[in-house]
């Protein structure tokens, strides 16, 4: 792991409020891993940072798992991407299927010479590694319980204000960036409407102990009813994800596992069941990310169907090329130009992304009886090409 990188001494204001926030160079608003990232770069970069999240505690609940090749590249930078590759499942193949019969194979063995495969961990035990790391760099960085609910930004800096566990805070800070997710309240304060769509698809998904015998393999059920997708989870657990026809809010463990059961064969133990969560899918757009002295990234930028699992890593990819932006600029250099760059191009890869997660979307939806037949059919064929093959497991990667 990096040694903590020294920080260059600068004047620094007394305290202006009851939570231990002083003025910094970077105030980073939403502590979940697109925050983490870019305060460890930062810090690293020798710069002051404060990461205000409004939770007390992080969640438990397992949200995003899948971290692809780029997201892994990113995270070489802050030192944790080996603790996180040894800690994950290694999903180097993937599969689609129709009860137990293989339609497609796909190898990720050619993705990426360094990361031949996605990585297969619980959000939250991510979070955990970089926050550790986070606190290595500077024990303070991270303040929890801080609600933002005032931003003013003079041409000069930005003014945060709002409510912390001892009171009203206030911080100065040369540049915001707004890591708050996909209902950014830094957006709301900027004043910036974005661009919503409420797709038709719901899901509901769960984590059960693994009893298929497929190991570290990713599958995919096309079938009539909709699609089932399986992925391995580090402790011998498996998550299953089923398209639902409605947003099946009131479903328990014993729905899914029914679900799963009639479509695949597969009989997941309800009562061992982990984790359960149905949702719907949203996607946001935004004209622009840089505001001033504020920039929004992760899904506060650029919300995408979790289908596919590339919104981590299109986050941290934000985070890897903003952070020396904000370096320099931090440094005295001009760098409206770049962040112009930054901008169009953290764009322009959240379209590709969200085109990607619509068509996985769309082959998972249901079909009658005879048409999926046909469809999953003409798959199967196309799939014998080693070209196409190899295409499709650079996208699925994000390569």
């Amino acid at each position: 792991m990096a040694e903590p990188a020294a920080v260059p001494e600068r004047p620094v204001m007394a305290a202006s409020g009851p939570g231990n926030l002083r003025d910094v160079d970077v105030a980073v608003v939403g502590g979940g891993p697109v925050g983490l990232v870019l305060a460890i770069l930062a810090l690293q970069d020798g710069l002051r940072v404060r990461v205000l999240e409004r939770r007390t505690e992080r969640s438990s609940h397992s949200r995003a798992i899948g971290i692809h090749p780029p997201g892994m590249a990113a995270l070489e930078a802050t030192g944790v991407a080996g603790q996180l590759a040894a800690e994950g499942v290694q999903i180097r193949r993937g599969a689609a299927r129709t009860r137990d019969r293989d339609l497609i194979s796909i190898s990720f063995s050619k993705t990426s010479a360094a990361y031949p495969y996605v990585l297969a961990l619980p959000q939250e035990r991510t979070e955990t590694v970089l926050e550790a790391r986070l606190r290595e760099l500077d024990p303070d960085a991270l303040q929890r319980g801080h609600q933002v609910t005032g931003l003013r930004d003079d041409g000069a800096g930005v003014t945060l204000t709002g409510a912390g566990p001892g009171g009203e805070f206030s911080l100065r800070a040369s540049w915001v960036v707004a890591a708050d997710g996909a209902r950014s309240p830094v957006r709301g304060l900027l004043g910036i409407e974005a661009t919503g769509t409420l797709l038709r698809d719901s899901y509901l998904m769960g984590d059960f102990p693994d009893t298929t015998g497929d190991g570290p393999v990713g599958v995919l059920y096309l079938e009539p009813e909709g699609i089932v997708e399986s992925f391995p989870l580090p402790g011998g657990k498996r998550r299953w994800v089923a398209h639902t026809r409605t947003l099946l809010s009131d479903a328990d463990a014993k729905d899914l596992a029914t679900i799963v059961a009639a479509r695949t064969g597969k009989k997941p133990d309800a009562g061992a069941s982990t984790m359960l969560s149905a949702f719907s899918v949203r996607t946001t757009a935004l004209r622009q990310l840089v505001h001033g002295r504020t920039v929004l990234i992760g899904d506060a930028a650029h919300e995408v169907s979790p289908i596919g699992g590339q919104g981590m890593t299109l986050g941290w990819l934000d985070a890897a090329e903003l952070a020396p932006l904000l370096s320099a600029a931090v440094g005295g250099a001009d760098v409206t130009r770049q962040l112009a760059a930054f901008d169009l191009r953290r764009r322009r890869a959240a379209v590709v992304a969200s085109a990607q997660a619509r068509l996985n979307m769309a082959l998972g939806r249901p079909l009658p009886p005879r048409l999926m037949q046909a469809r999953n059919a003409g798959l199967a064929r196309l799939f014998r090409s080693r070209r196409l093959a190899g295409l499709v497991a650079k996208r699925f990667t994000m390569q």
